[in-house]
């Protein structure tokens, strides 16, 4: 597999969330369709991990947090950025989500939960704000971010 995979990977998925509201309905839909026991996070869990060990993901780190965005906005992913962080039992920067954000949630650690959920998907609508969490061991996390947007706060 190879960057190019993971972008054709991606843009399978963003293809189906064009133009759809970021809310507790698309959060249950994700969930549903191409939740942790889907094929659809099977390969993006398998590229996300191959993409750490092999550097060209989260390659880079700040206060305990792996981190990178491995793609800007673009039309082939239908506006979304692609962020990938890897955290242990640490909370990240708090954060405002402009157009909302999708997250998808990969335990390494079986027990880890993000922001309290387990493996699956977690949708932030436009506005919303956290402190991005892991907690009880080790997770991937991919952040969808429609246009890129994220404001750090203070």
């Amino acid at each position: 597999m190879s960057v190019e995979d993971f972008r054709q990977e991606l843009a399978n998925l963003t293809s189906q969330l064009a133009g759809k509201t970021l809310d507790a309905e698309l959060d249950r839909w994700l969930n549903c369709e191409h939740g942790a026991e889907s094929e659809t996070y099977a390969s993006l869990r398998r590229l996300c991990q191959q993409g750490v060990a092999e550097g060209w993901l989260c390659n880079r780190e700040a206060g305990g947090i792996r981190y990178g965005r491995i793609f800007k906005p673009a039309e082939d992913l239908y506006g979304f950025s692609v962020d990938v962080v890897d955290m242990q039992d640490i909370a990240g920067p708090h954060h405002v989500h402009p157009e909302g954000e999708i997250d998808l949630i990969m335990p390494i650690d079986e027990a880890a939960r993000f922001d309290g959920r387990p493996a699956g998907w977690l949708v932030c609508p436009p506005g919303s704000a956290h402190r991005p969490t892991v907690s009880d061991g080790r997770a991937l996390v991919l952040y969808l971010l429609p246009k890129g947007s994220i404001q750090f706060t203070a």
